[in-house]
């Protein structure tokens, strides 16, 4: 706490853990604690500056709750120093871990579950006065979480902007913990989406990424848009330069998204579309309700209608019961499908979970050696697609000097493309045109035009 005129002014810091929902629930937490007085610390400041300290968490993978738990060792030492400090864990491994994680380390004041965020000023104020503990998770199975309309957001980033536009899953793929610690799936009002958008580009974001566990399921709760509908809404705001989303259903997607996507101004020509894994036997053992067949007729689709476009996807290897013919079968379909990128994931088991009690559970050394086999082919093709573009000239939205050298820039495509360049007088939030002279495997390099 510092003493600024008089007043006393107290700081929040989020630690921020797993997806991009995890940062739009933090931008959203940090909002409603403002109306109670408390500022957002930058992600460098030091944990020591905060009188209100949260980590959100993530609990889709061990090595997120692994590095959870070893924060809350670290934040112990700081909290004996300043036993004022307000401690609290929020997000999927406070929903899932509840009052297990105060028995586990008591310096915690308050761990607050996904469909309780709302309540975080009350949380927070109710300790400042009892100075107890807090657990706050019930989540009904059956009944979905409201939606909070009436908070606002205190946005971290500068020029692309975070907005769900639903919450929950109903999928329930045999990995996946996401729809028992969020729920089931609901869908924002399509005027409130909208609405947030235009919040957004009044402030002078250029870019928004609609986010939902599934956003090619928006609207089937309330019927009031589709998501296909949803984007042209989006499209049409004033002042938007380019709209994206994520994640991508391949059950979900359809032919009226891609039609959104060829015919919008501001619609980006790239999908994340995370196949998981390329053989049939795994993608049932998975509950990912499509085959590989019909996931190639949705790319067929997908290229046909957006020749242009970006494709990137999420890859599961060491899954329950995957043989040296699923894998096969797995370098078989990369080759074929040819991925822009792809995120690369080695199994790891989560409680609570169908696949953690699988039988056939395969052995650590092979999934490392079938991981790196994998990415060995993805890389090659990322390469080669890249090379594809030498000599182009691509639209670059300039975000600022790169983190090795201050007078090489970076910036994004409109098909999420990484592009370093020669900078000479433009600003953050520009857009400029690049000729791409030395593709590499992950970034474009070129020089303005």
């Amino acid at each position: 706490m510092k003493i600024i005129n008089g007043k006393a002014q107290r700081y929040v810091k989020f630690l921020v853990y797993g997806c991009q929902m995890n940062v739009a629930d933090a931008e959203r937490m940090a909002g409603q604690l403002a109306d109670i007085g408390y500022e957002r610390l930058a992600d460098d400041a030091p944990m020591e500056d905060a009188d209100l300290l949260i980590i959100n968490t993530c609990a889709v993978r061990e090595t997120a709750e692994d590095k959870v738990y070893g924060k809350i060792g670290e934040i112990k030492n700081i909290k004996r120093k300043n036993p004022q400090l307000i401690f609290g864990i929020t997000g999927c491994m406070a929903q899932k871990e509840s009052d297990k994680l105060i028995k586990r380390a008591p310096h915690i004041d308050f761990v607050l579950g996904t469909g309780k965020v709302h309540e975080l000023n009350a949380v927070v104020q109710e300790i400042e006065r009892e100075h107890g503990h807090v657990v706050n998770t019930e989540l009904d199975a059956k009944t979905a979480p409201a939606i909070a309309e009436d908070h606002r957001v205190a946005r971290d980033g500068k020029l692309s902007a975070w907005i769900p536009i639903m919450y929950g899953c109903n999928n329930f793929c045999t990995y996946c913990i996401v729809p028992y610690v969020r729920g089931r799936e609901r869908s924002r009002r399509p005027e409130d989406v909208v609405k947030e958008v235009e919040q957004a580009v009044a402030q002078g974001y250029k870019e928004v990424t609609l986010l939902g566990q599934n956003v090619n399921s928006y609207g089937k709760d309330h019927k009031l848009a589709t998501f296909a509908e949803l984007l042209k809404m989006v499209d049409k705001v004033e002042g938007i330069k380019r709209v994206r989303f994520m994640t991508s259903h391949p059950k979900d997607l359809s032919d009226e998204v891609i039609e959104a996507i060829a015919t919008g101004e501001h619609l980006c020509e790239h999908i994340h579309l995370p196949v998981q894994y390329g053989s049939n036997h795994l993608l049932k053992v998975m509950n990912r309700v499509y085959t590989v067949e019909s996931y190639k007729e949705l790319v067929r689709k997908i290229r046909a209608r957006l020749p242009q476009a970006s494709l990137t996807t999420d890859l599961i290897v060491g899954f329950p019961g995957e043989t040296e013919d699923d894998f096969a079968q797995m370098l078989d379909f990369l080759k074929e499908i040819r991925y822009d990128s792809a995120y690369t994931f080695i199994y790891s088991k989560r409680s609570g979970t169908p696949a953690a009690t699988m039988d056939n559970q395969v052995a650590d050394d092979v999934k490392k050696e079938r991981l790196n086999a994998l990415m060995a082919v993805q890389n090659q093709i990322s390469l080669e697609k890249n090379q594809a573009l030498l000599d182009s000239v691509m639209e670059v939205m300039v975000e600022g000097p790169s983190k090795n050298d201050e007078s090489v820039w970076t910036g994004h495509t409109r098909t999420n493309k990484i592009v370093l360049f020669n900078h000479q007088d433009e600003q953050p939030g520009d857009f400029v045109n690049v000729k791409i002279t030395h593709p590499q495997t992950w970034v474009l390099k070129g020089i303005r035009v």
